[in-house]
């Protein structure tokens, strides 16, 4: 085999059966070694930026690692964005990056750039290969790197040359992800503190899980505390009969109004809550260090912690029934933030995929599906916009059975547009609501928060997108989505149940008055 042709069978053999790629010439050999050794599902990303979101939302949704496939330092460069996101996820994730041939590289070719530096900011493991022979080996370090830490990004840099060499026909053996441990001392504190006085649990990672949720269920009925969740998490199971968390409000003020009420807040799988910026006169962290108590970090064992947890606090074996919510009414007349998540709420069928990067406009949702029938929720976790359309590709490559709603802001939908071409081409089903406000609104909060009642017209211009506005139906068909702009709750609830009883990508701009 030469050495593209090992790295694909190595990949096959650990276990990678995705990989999202946009490659150029350095990657070719890749390229056809795709075609020579069976067994990798690739799917072609227009831009690389969708191709990290895509592998994001696919590893969310099947906790393993998907391959991405990128040209060179500017095709990684391009996919930061959404590898910052995956970082903050704790995603498993493995980069692929071709590089110039050995012997050309100190020409100082038109792409050459310093392709380390720029991985090693959202990689745990960064590694060039020296020779086609290292090529096995070095992939296998690097996916067995991606299973560390809970979740973590693993980049593997191969020059052009040693794809193409002898690389022998050698596989490393398989090598089992070390498994994670927990504190005995920190779940005898935890339960100390629950039973001192008023608590909550503050819940990220794995404690989202459906196995997290029944486990913290438990120990809140044991104690009384009350179940809170990251403002932005990665993925969250909901609905139907699973226990309800909080979710921690955006704003610092309102957050810390939140978190005074308890004398202790336990964290398990999440890490201590930072305000997502500074704002003069307000702290950066949301808990005080007195309050604040460490159960499990996202990196340990989050489950067995709170299963030893439950143990000890003598919990209920079973989750006392919690009534359901009743849904939001079926909202009538012009879209807002509100009828838009009501919609969605109301007609969200059971075991969907819900990836929501709507921001203002879907500040609503998140009580609204209170009372939805089971579902996994993902949300945009590092703040860097342009998530939702690539990880809801990844997510439907992951869950071919599942439903993904893909409930979008028209200004961070527009950075990764190229997502509804490879939907269409690989018929995924995914559905995108555009709640469409034609603005960066959230500037438009910010300037209010900051006392700003009549920002001037450059500013005011910095935040519309009404001029031109942006035509969603045209670009969804463009790239080979149907498409459809509606502006009323009745028309939303129509084509939203015409698009959930077909098969393949659908979008639905909804236009906000």
């Amino acid at each position: 085999m030469n050495g593209a042709q090992s790295l694909v069978a190595t990949a096959v053999s650990e276990g990678i059966e995705v990989c999202f790629a946009n490659p150029g010439t350095t990657e070719l050999p890749l390229v056809l070694a795709l075609d020579e050794v069976p067994g990798l599902r690739s799917i072609l990303c227009l831009h690389e930026n969708v191709a990290t979101g895509a592998a994001d939302g696919y590893g969310r949704m099947s906790s393993k690692p998907a391959m991405c496939l990128l040209h060179l330092g500017p095709g990684l460069a391009n996919g930061l964005t959404n590898l910052h996101n995956a970082r903050r996820a704790g995603t498993p994730l493995l980069n692929i990056i071709g590089e110039h041939a050995t012997w050309h590289i100190d020409a100082d070719p038109l792409l050459a750039s310093n392709i380390e530096a720029l991985a090693h900011t959202v990689s745990t493991f960064t590694k060039r290969s020296a020779d086609a022979a290292s090529v096995a080996v070095n992939l296998a370090d690097a996916i067995h790197a991606t299973g560390t830490d809970g979740g973590a990004i693993a980049t593997l840099i191969v020059p052009h040359d040693c794809q193409l060499a002898n690389a022998g026909d050698n596989i490393p053996a398989r090598r089992p992800v070390p498994k994670s441990s927990y504190s005995s001392a920190n779940v005898d504190a935890v339960a100390k503190a629950l039973r001192r006085g008023k608590s909550a649990i503050l819940l990220g990672g794995k404690g989202l899980s459906e196995a997290g949720m029944k486990l913290a269920g438990r120990i809140a009925a044991a104690t009384g505390a009350d179940l809170l969740c990251d403002t932005f998490f990665a993925r969250m199971e909901r609905g139907g009969d699973l226990p309800k968390a909080t979710r921690l409000p955006y704003f610092p003020d309102q957050a810390q109004a939140l978190t005074r009420r308890y004398d202790a807040i336990v964290l398990a799988g999440a890490r201590r809550p930072v305000a997502f910026f500074g704002y003069p006169g307000l702290p950066s962290y949301l808990t005080n260090e007195e309050q604040t108590v460490t159960l499990a970090s996202s990196a340990e064992d989050v489950l067995g912690a709170l299963e030893a947890l439950a143990t000890t606090l003598n919990a209920p074996d079973d989750i006392p029934h919690q009534p359901r919510a009743a849904p939001p009414a079926m909202p009538k007349g012009s879209l807002d933030a509100v009828s838009i998540a009501a919609v969605i709420a109301r007609l969200q069928p059971e075991d969907s995929i819900i990836m929501d990067e709507a921001l203002t406009v879907g500040m609503a949702y998140f009580d609204a599906s209170q009372s939805a029938p089971r579902f996994s929720h993902l949300m945009l976790t590092g703040g860097a916009i342009g998530q939702g359309p690539g990880a809801a590709t990844g997510a439907a490559i992951a869950c071919p059975g599942r439903k993904v709603i893909n409930f979008e802001s028209d200004g961070c939908g527009a950075y990764s547009v190229q997502a509804f071409w490879t939907q269409a081409r690989e018929n995924l089903d995914v559905i995108t609501i555009i709640g469409s406000n034609r603005s960066y609104n959230i500037l438009n909060v910010e300037f209010q928060r900051a006392g700003v009642s009549a920002p001037g017209p450059v500013a005011r211009s910095m935040t519309g997108l009404d001029h031109p506005y942006l035509d969603w139906v045209r670009i969804g068909e463009g790239f080979g989505v149907p498409s459809a702009a509606v502006d009323s709750a009745e028309a939303l609830a129509r084509e939203l149940e015409n698009a959930l009883s077909q098969k393949g990508p659908r979008l639905i701009e909804a236009i906000m008055s």
